[in-house]
């Protein structure tokens, strides 16, 4: 059985993203929201919501447990002295906390995360076996054309 480690994040977050597509609602503020202070702008992608949620959904279960706060660190930029010239040198960003609240209480209510007292949130069963699923397929697209061209 294929694990979250055996694939490449990417090609996993992309499959998984897709299976929660349907299970998570992005909110009506979620389309215009910045995704952290260095953005200028919203995300543009049309399924921001559901690859954000996959991919928290893979920290959570890769760093767990782990708090918002980290989260928002990690997903936080450079925020430069001047966006537009670049005269003072960049300082560090954190990404919107409320934004990640918002998907980790969604997959909370999915029952796919869990709150640990004290120490931030740890992925359950459901959610580990939510991840391991679409890792077995993404395994199986990535061993496919290596088998072809030797036959």
């Amino acid at each position: 059985m294929a694990t979250m480690y055996d694939v490449p994040a990417d090609d996993l977050i992309e499959a998984l993203a897709d299976d929660l597509a349907d299970r998570l609602e992005e909110p009506e503020w979620g389309a215009f929201a910045k995704s952290g202070v260095d953005k200028e702008l919203p995300p543009e992608q049309d399924d921001f919501w559901a690859t954000r949620a996959a991919s928290l959904l893979r920290k959570v279960s890769d760093r767990g447990p782990i708090g918002v706060e980290r989260l928002s660190t990690e997903y936080g930029g450079a925020k430069g002295g001047s966006n537009r010239y670049r005269v003072a040198p960049d300082k560090r960003a954190d990404g919107s906390k409320n934004l990640i609240r918002t998907i980790l209480q969604q997959l909370e209510d999915e029952g796919l995360v869990e709150t640990a007292e004290g120490e931030g949130r740890r992925i359950t069963a459901e959610g580990q076996s939510l991840l391991d699923d679409p890792a077995g397929q993404v395994l199986d697209e990535l061993d496919r054309p290596e088998l072809e061209r030797y036959a």
